[in-house]
């Protein structure tokens, strides 16, 4: 049977009878965890196992587990991990070293998620911060820079891989120059196509081939005056699809954030218009959820392929040193205290 094109969020560390019979009855093709959702390693596996036995095992379970400020999964019961920027500052010193730890600290991250059922990391971050741009990025990027970026989350995005996980990239074509949070309003970034090639975009080039990615909702005013990425039909052809080649499964960012208008089902409707293959919805709002589903079809055509696709790359996890990346991670933690 066929998924519908969104992925859910559920409301607390277990399912409902009501989020039971709807993950049954609507088939999403995913379901996102929050932090409301992760407690303990028990209770996680409980959820994800219970899922997949309504919704099919062929269901993305995601988790924003990138490090620093966003990490759903806590300490004590999980590992503290630093944020991305802890990784550039250890590159300007030792390149070399940065990517090796950055390479083996995601590893026991992806250990971390499949040890719970989890299959999907919405990692890594390819934003390129400026300067006067809002801190919701800042030390979520792996740099200032596009060429640091791009090593540095090309080894994240592999090593989830190899750790039996699929990344996310996002948020594409690029948050890093928004001088506002598109969770709580609509950034507007007024840079030339130029300018945008030359930096924002090039780190999504580069990684163009990995099998998920995550959109901005912020206005491109060089490609389209009004309509933020996410619900753009030009940024979607010409820049996501076409400048930057991206070939994976494209999902929205969250349909709830203040950045977009209108009902979700609304919303719902212009993010796939626009031509991204998933809606993403996160709230775990039942009501929200229920209406969501009414609108949105089943998979099919080239985003199906691009689903079954991004299955195809989940691998079982190669062997790594799980002691040398413990102490590259006490390393770079302690760098960047």
């Amino acid at each position: 049977m066929a998924h519908k094109a969104f992925i859910c969020g559920c409301s607390g560390p277990d399912l409902t009878d009501n989020e039971r019979a709807f993950l049954r009855d609507e088939r999403p093709c995913g379901l996102i965890l929050f932090a409301r959702n992760c407690i303990s390693k028990a209770q996680i596996s409980r959820l994800t196992e219970d899922a997949r036995a309504c919704a099919g095992d062929d269901l993305l379970i995601l988790v924003d587990q990138e490090g620093g400020r966003v990490q759903r999964m806590k300490p004590p019961e999980w590992r503290a991990y630093p944020p991305a920027r802890a990784f550039a500052n250890l590159h300007a010193a030792d390149a070399c070293k940065a990517i090796e730890a950055a390479r083996l600290v995601t590893r026991l991250m992806a250990e971390d998620l499949r040890e719970v059922g989890i299959n999907t990391d919405c990692a890594p971050v390819l934003d390129v911060p400026v300067a006067g741009a809002h801190e919701i990025i800042g030390d979520r990027s792996y740099g200032d820079d596009p060429d640091t970026i791009i090593v540095l989350a090309r080894a994240v995005a592999e090593s989830l891989l190899e750790g039996g996980i699929l990344p996310v990239i996002k948020h594409v074509p690029g948050h890093g120059r928004a001088r506002a949070d598109s969770h709580k309003e609509l950034p507007v970034i007024e840079a030339s196509a130029e300018e945008l090639e030359a930096t924002d975009f090039r780190p999504f080039a580069a990684l163009a081939d990995m099998p998920l990615a995550m959109t901005a909702h912020v206005v491109l005013r060089a490609f389209d005056e009004d309509a933020p990425a996410t619900v753009s039909r030009s940024i979607m052809s010409q820049v996501i699809r076409g400048r930057l080649g991206i070939t994976g499964l494209v999902m929205s960012d969250d349909l709830d954030m203040a950045a977009l208008a209108g009902t979700p089902e609304e919303r719902a409707g212009a993010v796939l218009d626009a031509g991204c293959d998933v809606v993403l919805h996160c709230s775990g709002v039942f009501e929200d959820m229920t209406r969501v589903a009414r609108v949105v079809p089943d998979l099919h055509g080239d985003g199906e392929t691009r689903f079954r696709a991004a299955f195809d790359r989940l691998k079982p996890p190669s062997a790594y040193d799980r002691e040398k990346a413990l102490a590259m991670l006490d390393m770079v933690t302690a760098g960047f205290a």
